[in-house]
């Protein structure tokens, strides 16, 4: 009876972390998709927010404001971090998606630049910063929540499910932007069809912030700070400096992870219609089809980094990243075969899933609960707004003075001095701080069972 009631125990166990990791994505679902429909549809909107001028200026003046939203993300990582770790996970998730709310539908009822002049490129901006604020928070707490209510052992499996739901916001945008390309004349779009995109996406983060608030908070999070009558020194800059080398390691496993996701999702778009002059609505089916492959092997990866560790992992995108990048870049731009294209950008994909797959539980397994959120969001949000958020605006610049392949030279530069990190960083999931928590946690209560 009592191994009976133990089994019943495991699998309600399971399915309230399965509930738990299911609500949590669905809402990083639909930050990113918000965040992504930006680049999705800027190839129709840049023409309303900017003077008209050629199609490579339209574009390096929306990856400008792309950019701008990336120093944001920095903000948000420390603002949403420290509000994650000292007043918990769910309400600092709830907060963040808010924020991306209100900075879809600002998009989305912006007049043109044709209508209000300067005040239209103004507010872009504004709703860019908000949406930037929202996403640096989104990343940190949501890597910390997914792994610190995952299952031991499965970490590496469902912290995975961030960049599952991370990249299905790009494709639902791709979605969105595909259907509307088939019920819609191309002036259609260009006028008003892409405001479409941003109306569904403010309405998504409201149905979001209801779901959000039947959340659990985490159990590590609750251990944590069980007993404590005020938050002391919990997500605060004076403790996370405590953790020098945590907190370069996380900067330095970021850079080539985040230039070479970046270049291989949101610009690969711009790059093939730009570079390679395939036709915008064969380039929409062509990043749709590579990202869902890309969302089936992150769990698959995932579960893979339980069995073999992360570090393996790791070190496969460092030295793939490193050697391919020019060659797959380069073939990618002398041709217009749609399926060509297909393969080279899946290519790339498979290689940068070493990183995505497991990056939010690494980084989690380096921090003690009372900084975790702050920990894994602040260097990485300094890292992807200084080197991921540049990028598109990086290669854009280059490709307009005549020098695009040192583009690729960029990248594959990136991910090398992220290999050599990867070569001298420990195996995480065998130190981790979260099974050390986790153990804590448990030890307690078996005392407090005790003297009870």
């Amino acid at each position: 009876m009592a191994v009976g009631q133990g089994h019943r125990t495991a699998r309600s166990g399971e399915r309230r972390v399965v509930g738990n990791v299911i609500r949590g994505s669905i809402g990083n679902l639909i930050e990113w998709y918000d965040w992504y429909a930006y680049t999705a549809f800027s190839v129709y909107f840049a023409t309303a927010f900017f003077p008209k001028g050629d199609e490579t200026a339209q574009l390096l003046n929306t990856a400008a404001v792309f950019a701008v939203g990336f120093l944001m993300r920095p903000i948000g990582g420390w603002l949403l971090g420290r509000y994650a770790d000292r007043f918990g996970r769910r309400a600092a998730l709830t907060l963040s998606v808010t924020l991306m709310a209100v900075g879809s539908l600002v998009i989305a009822l912006t007049p043109s630049y044709a209508s209000i002049g300067v005040a239209a490129p103004v507010l872009l901006v504004t709703a860019r910063l908000l949406q930037g604020l929202s996403v640096g928070g989104e990343y940190s707490t949501s890597a910390t929540y997914l792994s610190e209510v995952a299952s031991p052992g499965r970490r590496g499996f469902y912290s995975s499910f961030q960049y599952v739901t991370l990249t299905a916001g790009q494709l639902l945008a791709l979605a969105v932007q595909i259907v509307l390309q088939q019920v819609l004349t191309s002036q259609q779009m260009h006028q008003w069809g892409w405001r479409i995109a941003f109306v569904i996406g403010a309405f998504g983060a409201v149905v979001v912030m209801a779901l959000r608030r039947k959340m659990d908070e985490s159990e590590s999070y609750k251990q944590a700070t069980r007993g404590e009558k005020a938050a002391g020194d919990r997500g605060t800059l004076a403790a996370l400096l405590r953790h020098p080398k945590e907190v370069a390691l996380v900067a330095g496993l970021t850079l080539g992870g985040t230039v070479a996701f970046y270049t291989y999702t949101t610009y690969l778009q711009k790059f093939m219609i730009n570079t390679s002059g395939i036709p915008k609505e064969t380039v929409s089916w062509i990043n749709f089809f590579a990202l869902l492959v890309f969302v089936v092997l992150q769990p698959l990866a995932g579960a893979l980094s339980d069995r073999v560790g992360r570090r393996p992992l790791l070190m496969f995108f460092g030295f793939a990243g490193t050697v391919l990048t020019v060659p797959l870049l380069t073939m990618l731009s002398g041709t217009r075969d749609p399926i060509v294209a297909f393969l080279l950008m899946l290519g790339g994909l498979v290689v940068v899933t070493g990183y995505t797959s497991i990056n939010a539980v690494v980084k989690a397994e380096l921090f003690p609960t009372r900084i975790r959120a702050l920990g894994v969001g602040l260097p990485y949000a300094l890292t992807v707004a200084i080197f991921g958020g540049t990028a598109e605006y990086v290669a854009l610049w280059l490709k307009d003075a005549g020098h695009e392949p040192w583009f690729y030279l960029y990248v594959s530069g990136c991910v090398l001095v992220s290999l050599i990190v990867y070569f001298c960083m420990r195996e995480t999931s065998k130190e981790s701080a979260l099974e050390s928590d986790t153990a804590a946690g448990a030890a307690d209560d078996e005392e407090a069972g005790v003297r009870g």
